[in-house]
């Protein structure tokens, strides 16, 4: 076991550890039926959305081309 797993374990006890798993998948259930109810209105008010996200990867990437360029 790696020492991260072995603090983990440590730390929390069992319960809290089976809490936060079954409030993450409950989580994660919730958040797919509450995207599947709004697809409609995402498709109508967010059209084109996928331009700004590729606009801030880009943007990541200059940055981290900048940081390669200036440090050599």
């Amino acid at each position: 076991m790696s020492k991260f797993v072995e603090k983990l374990l440590n730390m929390f006890t069992t319960g809290q550890l089976v809490f936060a798993g079954l409030f993450f998948v409950a989580f994660i259930i919730a958040m797919i039926y509450a995207y599947g109810k709004d697809k409609a209105l995402h498709n109508q008010f967010y059209k084109g959305n996928y331009k700004i996200l590729l606009g801030f990867f880009g943007f990541i990437i200059i940055l981290f081309l900048i940081k390669i360029f200036f440090r050599h």
